[in-house]
């Protein structure tokens, strides 16, 4: 169990960050459930939960997601399910269990940027945006393949959109954690795909979207391109060889779903 020496439930962004940045052993506090199995010893841990960040709510133009937003939230919301298809809902829905995803936050899943996260992945096929209190709206893409050093995840925004989604995930159980995982998402004809838990971060897969984009029925064509792009590796869930494999298997399961 991690150690705090003082707890400051914060007013506005502003006392956060300040207080944020005048030690390196304070820490801003999210659901706490991947934080409490560490040890290490912190200053003062920040608690954004007075902010109002634990809303989804209609902007006109786009969805927005407050970082304190628990998954639960977003597995639930007719408003995202409505705007986005089944793809949020299917990615939450076998994250450990109701109880988990319940405390789990959408800021701390997406600033700790896991290999393992079924919340990027399926994020990652809505052209969502983060937006961050020092570093401004970043492109969640960018925000991956960048340490967001120590900034303050204030919300996420995804454009609205007429869209088609599916996510796929292969697991030993149904509530483990993803081998594999892939979301597809289809806009005017224009295809996204991301990988998961490959074990790396997720990345989206643009020749092989491309491909699917100029003609959806070159699936072997579009598979090629996928793992020549997508780097897989091993670990004790699977070898780099098996996801090389499966990812194909998950992305022509979810081109076939978005098709019918």
């Amino acid at each position: 169990m991690f150690e705090l020496n003082e707890f400051c439930r914060v007013d506005h962004l502003e006392q956060a960050d300040t207080l944020l940045h005048q030690d390196r052993k304070n820490v801003i506090l999210g659901g706490l459930l991947w934080m409490r199995m560490g040890t290490r010893k912190y200053h003062i841990g920040i608690d954004l939960s007075g902010l109002g960040l634990d809303q989804i709510t209609d902007q006109g133009k786009e969805i927005e997601i407050g970082a304190m937003t628990s998954l639960r939230q977003v597995e639930i919301s007719a408003l995202l399910e409505n705007n986005f298809g089944p793809v949020l809902r299917q990615a939450m829905a076998h994250i450990v269990g109701t109880q988990f995803r319940t405390l789990a936050s959408v800021g701390g899943s997406v600033f700790s940027r896991f290999g393992f996260s079924d919340l990027i992945t399926a994020l990652l096929v809505l052209d969502t945006k983060v937006h961050t209190y020092r570093g401004g709206i970043i492109p969640l893409a960018n925000f991956l393949d960048h340490s967001p050093g120590r900034d303050i995840l204030v919300k996420l925004s995804i454009p609205k959109q007429k869209i088609d989604t599916t996510y796929q995930s292969l697991r030993k159980s149904a509530t483990d954690f993803p081998i594999l995982a892939a979301a597809l998402s289809r806009c005017n004809g224009q295809w996204k795909i991301a990988m998961g838990a490959r074990p790396f971060r997720a990345a989206l897969a643009v020749k092989a979207a491309q491909l699917l984009s100029q003609n959806p029925t070159q699936m072997d064509e579009a598979c090629t391109a996928l793992v020549a792009e997508t780097r897989f590796g091993s670990d004790l869930q699977g070898s780099k060889a098996y996801r090389e494999h499966m990812a194909c298997t998950l992305v022509k399961r979810g081109v076939k779903i978005i098709c019918s």
